[in-house]
């Protein structure tokens, strides 16, 4: 039997229909645009104005592109129809700012955002997905084509991980409670003392304000919500992130296997070990 393009597709995937991606910052959306063509998907690309690096951009012909601001969900849908697309994923983050300052909503996104009594990530990507399925496009689970990048049980940076059971337990506690009470998806913590929880200011500012009290043996822990819609808002932990643990002195990460994605993967663990970081998947 041919080796399945990824275990996170549905069963029904059709490899001939373009895939279209919509990509927000950072490597997240480069790699999952990479792995899609080495697999031989045809490959759309829906880029946000002044969000989605240029260089991803460039590295589609001029028919297989289109840029639209935050916000332009009527247009989204669109070109969605105009790309003859089979599924969309989405992939990358938009400046949190944007949703308060910037934000260019089409008649669309307003009429989804005044049906929403509580608006937040999981409620407005929620409607749009809706909007997205009312098409016949399937909008897929955002690890798709990435199964190799995803956290694995155990200490993936090797060796022994210098973090007790007793106090990973408490961390993987504190953070699964945050993500219910959808505050974030991370904390940091010492010795079964919270230090710092993400919240809207995100992964990094977090880790420097933990990283500000000098305490030794910390933990940062990245979660997924106990009912985790997986085609968007997936946990990431990255070059970036790694390097902010270091500046900010952190030496320990416990990452929830098969949540989280490993942007760069072997890149990142091999940088954690130089900077003897370790990361635990739980």
């Amino acid at each position: 039997m041919p080796t399945p393009l990824s275990a996170y597709l549905p069963e029904k995937f059709d490899p001939k229909k373009p895939v279209a991606l919509i990509a927000g910052q950072g490597v997240y959306p480069r790699l999952v645009a990479a792995r899609i063509r080495a697999a031989g998907v045809p490959l759309r690309l829906i880029a946000f104005e002044g969000e989605t690096a240029g260089e991803l951009v460039s590295s589609f012909p001029e028919g297989d592109r289109h840029t639209v601001h935050v916000g332009q969900v009527g247009k989204t849908l669109g070109l969605l129809e105009k790309f003859g697309a089979g599924c969309a994923i989405m992939a990358g983050q938009v400046t949190p700012r944007r949703l308060f300052d910037g934000l260019r909503p089409d008649l669309k996104a307003a009429q989804i955002l005044l049906s929403l009594k509580r608006r937040n990530a999981e409620t407005i990507f929620g409607a749009i997905a809706k909007e997205i399925e009312a098409l016949g496009v399937r909008l897929l689970d955002a690890r798709a084509f990435l199964d190799a990048e995803l956290a694995e049980p155990g200490c993936m940076t090797g060796g022994k991980f210098p973090i007790d059971r007793e106090y990973l337990d408490h961390g993987v506690h504190v953070a699964k409670e945050c993500a219910r009470l959808d505050i974030g998806q991370g904390c940091v913590v010492r010795k079964g003392t919270v230090l710092a929880v993400e919240a809207f200011e995100g992964t990094d500012e977090m880790l420097r304000r933990a990283g500000g009290l000098k305490a030794d043996e910390t933990l940062f822990v990245k979660t997924v919500k106990a009912r985790q819609d997986f085609r968007f808002d997936v946990p990431c932990f990255g070059m970036r992130t790694l390097e902010t643990m270091h500046e900010a002195g952190l030496h320990a990460a416990a990452l929830e296997s098969k949540g989280v994605i490993i942007l760069e993967k072997e890149a990142v663990l091999e940088k954690a070990r130089s900077w003897k970081i370790s990361i635990f998947g739980f």
